[in-house]
């Protein structure tokens, strides 16, 4: 199966915090999964990588014709992967406003019928856990449902190096063993969802809402 890790963060962390905290949880899930689960494939998503206007326009508005390149680009992977991880730091008791500016420019259609995994991290002791509240409601809506497992990372510069890597040896197991609980659930509901998709096709039974707004008023 393919895994997609939506790395949620712009910004460049200010001295004395290392750059990009958010990348270095970011390479630790890819790591654990090459390290553990080799029979899988992973992506990380940087949304740096992406040109997303200053003017919101998600893909599903623009014509089918017409769609940008980069944003079918990451269209077609959302739409062939199994499972998301969800990486992010906590603003205002919340979600990432770039988390949400880039899964906001895609349909849940793309995303639906598949699991994904809430990590949060923080610079301070509370790990971004708050964030995971509004998370949870934000993925269901899309329809990749948060699996129940967690992973929390406090003071994530002492944690890991610039590559993922935990920096204290000694705790290495101890960390694989916290984040495994989380990336077996996900797994483990992605090869279920996997299957079913390809026993009976979801959208037969639940049309899919492409067309208008409108398609979701009661009668």
């Amino acid at each position: 199966m393919h895994f997609l890790i939506f790395l949620g963060s712009v910004r460049d962390s200010t001295p004395p915090r290392p750059a990009r905290l958010g990348m270095r949880v970011s390479r630790a899930c890819e790591t654990l999964f090459k390290n553990q689960y080799s029979q899988h494939t992973v992506e990380i998503i940087d949304p740096l990588n992406y040109d997303f206007d200053d003017v919101f326009k998600p893909e599903f508005a623009y014509h089918r014709a017409k769609v940008p390149a980069h944003l079918r680009e990451l269209a077609d992977k959302i739409k062939s992967a199994d499972g998301y991880v969800m990486v992010s730091p906590e603003y205002n008791h919340s979600m990432s406003p770039a988390l949400a500016n880039m899964l906001n420019h895609f349909g849940s259609s793309l995303f639906s019928y598949k699991p994904s995994a809430i990590v949060t991290y923080s610079a301070g002791q509370w790990g971004g856990v708050r964030a995971a509240v509004s998370m949870r409601t934000f993925l269901s809506e899309l329809g990749c449902l948060p699996v129940s497992a967690m992973i929390h990372i406090p003071k994530a510069q002492e944690v890991f190096d610039e590559q993922g890597v935990v920096a204290d040896e000694l705790q290495q197991t101890q960390w694989d063993s916290y984040m495994n609980r989380t990336i077996h659930q996900l797994i483990w509901w992605s090869e279920g969802a996997s299957q079913q998709r390809e026993r009976l096709d979801p959208t037969s039974l639940a049309e899919v809402f492409k067309k208008d707004p409108s398609q979701r008023n009661a009668p």
